[in-house]
């Protein structure tokens, strides 16, 4: 009788330590839930936001990349410059460049550009963050108001403007792929092949850009370097991006060029980040079409020498905006922006 009643306790202790485990269980089913209907509501959101700000900009519907660069390849548009002089424009420069960010900037000043990389999600307004903290547009939308899908946003080291050797971009790595959550797909050589390019409009026109590193960096690493003391100093520079890249894409900027840095998180941790890396293609130009048709080609007499177009990293017909760095001058020592937290 008396060996019964302990096993009694037992029995009822079994029971209540599994109702306990099951409400505990239950609880954190829940807790899940929610956090997932709460991020996939806020995803949606996001989705609804950048949609209405796609709508506001007026872009247009773009082609597919590859049907679009062998378009380009037989028989690229041309456009003009300053001068009169036909230019060569590819077509999704020549496109974008119509994209209205007066009318974003309606909805919020900070709005400095349009990103866009064919065949990928990536199509987002790029806002300037410099006026608030640090990490303000890692909680908050295009709009300003609080997201947390965020902002695709230059570093506030940099120009606003593009106009430093290296400017850095931070976006998110979502779950659903958006913002930036693609750009780890740039580790694949075959990805990199079908998406080469990244377009950049701002309010001097539109801008190819093309890819030439991909790779995951320490968040306090060269990569994030946006002062240069010299065009060797920009040199070693590139030297260590394409050292650090897992793609072989035959593309190296020189001391004179522009880079852009598109930085996101791995996802282990916030030690690290992904970066996917691009230089502006110096053919590119942010011109008006050719109002009449292109002209007949001259005959060059025989002997005489075609002057080669003279090629910059900056887009044809366009001013250096003031604050823009001398490719010869020398500049303050290097420094080092730190990747923010995301």
């Amino acid at each position: 009788m008396l060996s019964a009643i302990p096993r009694e306790r037992e029995n009822a202790m079994r029971k209540t330590t599994r109702k306990i485990l099951i409400i505990v269980l239950s609880c954190v089913l829940l807790v899940s839930l929610g956090v997932m209907g709460y991020e996939l509501l806020q995803y949606r959101r996001g989705d609804k936001t950048y949609d209405e700000a796609a709508k506001i900009a007026g872009l247009p519907a773009l082609a597919d990349e590859a049907e679009t660069e062998a378009a380009a390849t037989d028989q690229p548009a041309t456009g003009t410059d300053t001068e009169g002089t036909a230019v060569a424009v590819d077509s999704y420069s020549y496109t974008l460049k119509d994209v209205d960010l007066s009318a974003l900037r309606k909805k919020n000043n900070d709005v400095q550009g349009w990103i866009f990389v064919p065949g990928t999600i990536i199509s987002y307004p790029v806002v300037d963050g410099s006026e608030r903290t640090d990490t303000y547009y890692l909680t908050h939308t295009w709009t300003g108001e609080y997201g947390i899908v965020g902002a695709i946003f230059i570093d506030p080291a940099n120009n606003s403007d593009f106009s430093n050797y290296n400017t850095v971009i931070y976006g998110h790595n979502m779950r659903n792929g958006s913002m930036f959550g693609t750009l780890s797909s740039f580790a694949s050589q075959s990805y990199w092949s079908a998406h080469k390019n990244i377009y950049i409009t701002t309010d001097a026109g539109a801008r190819c850009y093309q890819i030439f590193a991909a790779y995951e960096v320490s968040t306090s690493g060269k990569t994030y370097q946006i002062s240069f003391s010299s065009p060797q100093d920009r040199l070693d520079f590139v030297d260590f991006c394409l050292k650090q890249s897992v793609i072989d894409t035959g593309v190296t900027p020189g001391a004179e060029d522009h880079i852009v840095t598109l930085s996101t998180c791995t996802g282990r941790g916030h030690a690290t980040r992904w970066v996917v890396q691009a230089v502006l293609k110096s053919t590119t130009a942010a011109v008006a079409p050719s109002p009449s048709p292109t002209p007949a080609p001259v005959e060059t007499p025989a002997g005489a020498e075609s002057a080669a177009p003279d090629e910059t990293g900056e887009p044809a017909g366009t001013e250096t905006p003031a604050g823009t760095e001398a490719p010869a001058a020398e500049t303050p020592a290097a420094e080092e922006s730190s990747a923010p937290v995301s």
